[in-house]
């Protein structure tokens, strides 16, 4: 009688109807990325045929190296792997149905303290969020990553209702194994879930101080207990750790992927070594980095609104008791997504507009309390004034970023903007003006901030992804980060002259290159050097090339005789060839082809010990992908690919370069 949506009418069947939605955006026709990014399921194979290499996450089977990042998301991968066989469909499955409970969790998180049309609107968001499309139907560590830190929240939110020492225990685990999927990322939400905790727990301070202590012990733990084997492990017995510059695992974390991230100086990066003097070679960084031309599209299209309501809460709350559960809740979603930001807004190092996907639950968390308390204070001018400012400047902002598509679906930013602000002029109007209307504007608003996201996400899902940077949306929305020495990456849809001829609508990456000078604009991928995800090419630095049949059938001869049928520079131009012959290919210098691993000496020991048939080469050099090394090579692979160079003869199979090392034995 009063207008309220009554508890009984959301529950069950509308979270079914979320989660069933959900998982046809990230499952139907999946399949069509076909390996996403090739890099982790050259992983997959490895470890279906060596339990060894499950463990250490190993690239080959023969466990030479590393992939450059701790195997828990592999894991997942790995075992559905081995149930179901290895395709594409075991290894991009996992990752959209970790999307599909990270919507559920959120929402159960959400619905506790506020109900469940607020859930129900935080998994919304999070479930149409651009960049949580793209990753959820991709296989990068990101999904994992997410799937747990919301599990985290989750399991604090328990904890902060009773004061549980067990859930507070169950929140730092979940965080460990996000460690374990991403290293130092997943603990830039722990200050302030750990300060949420001293401030809004029940409990005496010291009660609270010990519990917090012993969640830091479970996090050490759950976190720490696989990089502890691997540091104890006898080297000589272990795959090298790629990545890092020493073979040692806290090397990889702390450098690599850790501080180097922050600072930009970054040893064992893509530009050639990193180190001292790359800070801020990524891109501009800034406050307003994640509403900018490489990350806006992907992330921040309800931004604006969730931080408003955060501070708008927060004020609307700040004489409630100190163990208040709703502002607890605000700071611990608020904490999460300002901390996070601000390491993403002004991190110096190699970041990525997928990255964003982190934000993208505490982002959808905000904007379900927050729209849950204007509906309930809708008497209140404050609570009109801040929906009316919510919906308008989330119209206003949803048209811009659509201006940066302009050819595509033109109509949508008019309708948007225009309708964006008609539903803000109706939220001003006090209830006994619009009567029975209330939900229908309510309702209405909802639909047009969401509108501009939503066609975002059912655009990437439509859309085939491959290489190591993928990002959402139309051709064009998005940068993937800027690379130093003069070019930039683009989003999907190929390079800028065409897709590359194994990926359908999309996929893979461009150039385009700014006015001081560097590569320009129109490479496709058989026409980069050293390929990049062509047909019949080894692939490049950031994706992985298809294997013509002639040279399939060359390396699978004899193959049972070696510990590696091939070897080549970077672990892309590896990936491929690996996935189609199912036999170990050694990447040299890992990911990048920048890791000191083999040396020279140690890669002609192999050659003479009779461990590895051939060395290819995409046969035109550059990012590691020839003779002579070239852009994304060390200083070890370097040599080595011109030591097979003067050594070895060449002959060209289905447009690789292919030397027999067997002469050497």
């Amino acid at each position: 009688a009063d207008g309220t949506i009554s508890p009984q009418r959301l529950g069950r069947p509308a979270l079914l109807a979320l989660l069933t939605a959900t998982a046809l955006l990230y499952l139907v026709d999946l399949a069509a990325s076909g390996w996403g990014n090739a890099f982790y399921p050259a992983a997959v194979e490895a470890s279906t045929r060596s339990w060894k290499a499950f463990f250490f996450g190993s690239f080959d089977s023969s466990n030479f190296i590393t992939v450059d990042k701790p195997p828990a998301s592999l894991w997942v991968m790995e075992l559905s792997a081995r149930v179901f066989g290895l395709s594409s469909w075991s290894v991009l499955v996992p990752q959209a149905l970790e999307g599909v409970a990270a919507v559920w969790l959120l929402f159960a998180a959400v619905r506790r303290r506020f109900g469940p049309a607020a859930g129900l609107l935080a998994g919304l968001v999070l479930a149409l969020t651009p960049v949580a499309t793209l990753m959820f139907r991709f296989n990068n560590p990101d999904a994992l990553l997410t799937l747990l830190l919301v599990a985290a929240a989750y399991a604090l939110t328990r904890a902060l209702e009773r004061g549980s020492t067990r859930w507070l225990v169950l929140c730092a685990v979940a965080i460990g194994f996000a460690f374990l999927t991403k290293t130092l990322q997943a603990l830039t939400i722990v200050p302030g879930f750990a300060l949420v905790w001293l401030v809004a727990a029940p409990g005496s301070w010291w009660r609270r101080v010990r519990q917090l202590l012993v969640a830091g012990v479970a996090l050490v733990v759950a976190g720490g207990w696989w990089v502890a084997i691997v540091q104890l492990w006898p080297a000589a017995s272990r795959p090298y750790i790629g990545g890092s510059t020493d073979n040692s695992e806290l090397n990889l974390i702390f450098g690599y992927n850790g501080f180097g991230r922050i600072t930009g100086n970054e040893t064992g990066s893509v530009v050639g070594g990193g180190g001292p003097g790359r800070a801020g070679a990524w891109g501009p960084t800034g406050i307003f980095r994640l509403f900018g031309s490489e990350m806006g599209t992907q992330i921040s299209w309800v931004l604006p609104a969730a931080l408003l309501f955060g501070v708008v809460l927060l004020w609307a709350w700040r004489r409630a008791p100190r163990t208040d559960g709703r502002r607890g809740a605000v700071l611990l979603w608020g904490s999460w997504l300002v901390v996070t930001g601000l390491v993403f807004s002004f991190a110096q190092g190699i970041i990525h507009p997928y990255y964003t996907v982190a934000l993208a639950p505490a982002v959808g968390a905000l904007v379900g309390i927050g729209a849950s308390w204007l509906w309930q204070a809708r008497r209140s001018g404050l609570a009109r004034i801040t929906a009316a400012v919510a919906v308008a400047g989330t119209a206003v902002w949803a048209f811009e970023l659509l201006e940066r598509t302009p050819a595509w679906q033109p109509w949508l930013r008019t309708f948007v903007l225009v309708a964006g602000l008609l539903a803000a002029a109706a939220l001003l109007a006090p209830p006994w003006l619009v009567g029975r209307w209330g939900i229908a504007i309510a309702a209405a608003s909802v639909v047009v901030a969401l509108a501009a996201p939503a066609a975002y996400s059912v655009q990437t899902a439509s859309s085939a992804y491959s290489g190591a940077i993928p990002a959402a949306g139309p051709a064009g929305a998005s940068g993937l980060g800027r690379f130093p020495g003069g070019f930039r990456a683009f989003g999907r849809g190929g390079f800028r002259g065409g897709p590359p001829p194994q990926t359908r609508r999309g996929g893979g990456f461009g150039f385009n290159a700014p006015p001081q000078g560097g590569f320009q604009p129109g490479f496709r991928g058989g026409g980069f050097p050293g390929g990049f995800g062509r047909r019949g090419g080894l692939g490049g630095l950031l994706d992985s090339g298809t294997p013509s049949s002639a040279l399939v059938k060359l390396l699978k001869t004899d193959a049972s005789r070696y510990e590696w049928v091939a070897a080549s520079v970077g672990a892309n131009s590896a990936a491929g060839v690996q996935l189609a012959i199912d036999e170990p290919v050694l990447a040299i210098g890992g990911f990048n082809g920048t890791d000191p691993a083999p040396t020279l000496a140690q890669f002609q020991a192999l050659v003479k010990a009779g461990k590895v048939h051939y060395f290819l080469t995409g046969g035109g050099g550059g990012f590691g992908a020839g003779p002579g090394g070239g852009f994304g090579s060390s200083r070890s692979s370097t040599a080595i690919a011109t030591w097979v160079e003067a050594h070895f003869t060449a002959r060209t199979v289905g447009g690789v370069s292919v030397y027999d090392l067997s002469s050497a034995s």
